[in-house]
């Protein structure tokens, strides 16, 4: 450890008008397609399975793939991203998504298809992963809570509006249309982050790349998510346990290992500042929640009110809608109300939103429906921005890419747990699931709140 040196521009504060501006549209445009992409397919999977001739369980895993690769990869790219350049990883990502998509567009095939999605996945968790660190290192510290504020702003429209988007696309092309659009979009990104990306101002001298570390990590992650998607898709117990006893032994030996490391690539250093460790909670309980509502609403919709896939997607409009208009908002009173405040009032009021909606009977009026959307909406958009904000910047600048990366394996932790939570409410109550599953979400939502107000008092780390 004492061989260990952190070098570089210390006192880097941020890029200044206009090269922020494209420098935010090129991290803007590639995070919105690595999240997008990973719910874009949902609705054209009975179409694939028609194609290409396989049952409709098969052709998940086009969507599994994509979001097991994710997971495995998050933090051994930020790790790389912390040694080898955050821009350097952003670029290759874009590359490798980029590929992936070409590929996907010419698969005649579901293995080629799968493997094409795997493929996108390894670009798009090399893209997420520096994503927050990117965000840090373009705006300076003053207007940080604005760059914060926009990016969940981003996070949130991509992913509620990947349906709505593939459901435009559909109407007037085949699915494989679905990953092409990503190509012309994509090289304009490239060449957008390219030009006006800053480089690492800070490094570690004498730190190397842990290749056990990242081979530990992606099966730790892959056995987790594989074993929920496992029990979500109805696998025999058998398996299930299998692969939870297996979980069990892989993870306990990989956290073991990374309590001897001084910068882990599980970043237990960082999870020690309280302020940190609180924010990833409270981002594991909010996204949880999100996944929850998100999923369990258009059953809600459909079989409770009745409603058809058009109106649905039109109703559910009112959440992301909302989102837009909330998050800079929360980035601007980032600074003048506690961040850990704030995010516990936002995810009150989206707790306020769950539970309406859960209680809601058929003869409810639509306008209490909109009212019960856009409060989650609301309530989601005053928390992503300053929970980010807090999270990332009470880590060392050195070590953003570990921040960042924790960052977005704790989204996809909750969305992922979410989902699965959906599954088993339809198992244990399949005739009241989606006010189940929705009460739930007010249960973690409020639960969050208590965790996100209580940073108010918790320690930051010395810088």
């Amino acid at each position: 450890m004492d061989s260990l040196k952190v070098t570089g521009n210390l006192e880097w504060d941020g890029l200044h008008r206009p090269q922020i501006f494209y420098a935010m549209a090129a991290i803007f445009s590639g995070l919105f397609l690595s999240v997008i992409d990973g719910s874009i397919c949902n609705v054209a999977l009975p179409s694939i399975s028609k194609e290409l001739q396989v049952s409709s369980s098969d052709s998940i895993w086009v969507v599994n793939g994509f979001q097991l690769v994710v997971m495995m990869f998050l933090l051994p790219f930020s790790s790389l991203g912390e040694l080898k350049g955050f821009k350097q990883v952003y670029l290759t990502g874009l590359v490798v998504f980029l590929v992936g998509s070409l590929c996907c567009t010419f698969s005649v095939t579901l293995t080629q298809l799968v493997l094409s999605r795997m493929l996108q996945g390894v670009g798009a968790a090399m893209v997420m992963s520096v994503n927050g660190s990117l965000v840090r290192l373009i705006y300076p510290k003053k207007h940080l809570p604005k760059g914060f504020g926009l990016n969940a702003m981003v996070v949130a429209l991509a992913a509620v509006a990947g349906p709505t988007l593939a459901a435009g696309i559909l109407a007037v092309a085949s699915w494989p249309w679905l990953f092409a659009i990503n190509i012309p979009v994509g090289v304009v990104t490239f060449y957008f982050a390219w030009k006006y990306l800053p480089d690492n101002p800070t490094r570690i001298e004498g730190r190397r790349f842990d290749y056990r570390s990242a081979c530990m990590n992606a099966l730790t992650f892959g056995l987790f998510i594989g074993t929920l998607e496992a029990y979500a898709h109805g696998a025999s117990l058998t398996w299930v346990f299998g692969g939870l006893v297996l979980l069990l032994a892989v993870g306990t030996l990989f956290v073991r290992q990374q309590l001897s490391q001084p910068y882990p690539m599980l970043p237990f250093d960082l999870l020690r500042i309280p302020v940190f460790g609180l924010s990833v909670l409270t981002s594991i309980c909010s996204f949880t929640s999100q996944m929850l509502a998100m999923v369990s609403i258009p059953f809600l919709l459909h079989h409770t009110f009745g409603f058809d896939a058009v109106r649905t997607g039109l109703f559910m409009t009112a959440w992301p809608l909302v989102i837009v208009f909330a998050s800079p908002v929360a980035g601007f009173l980032v600074g003048k109300i506690h961040a850990g405040l704030l995010g516990g009032i936002g995810l009150l009021i989206m707790s306020c939103g769950c539970f309406l909606l859960s209680t809601m009977p058929a003869s409810a009026p639509q306008m209490l429906l909109i009212a019960g959307l856009m409060l989650c909406g609301l309530g989601f958009g005053l928390f992503q921005s300053p929970n980010n904000h807090l999270m990332l910047s009470s880590a060392p600048a050195y070590r953003s890419g570990g921040a960042s990366g924790m960052q977005a394996t704790a989204r996809l932790v909750g969305q992922t747990t979410g989902a699965t939570l959906v599954a088993l409410m339809f198992h244990l109550t399949p005739d009241s699931a989606p006010h189940n599953a929705l009460l739930l979400a007010g249960v973690l939502t409020f639960v969050g709140a208590f965790v996100s107000s209580s940073r108010v008092k918790a320690k930051r780390v010395e810088r």
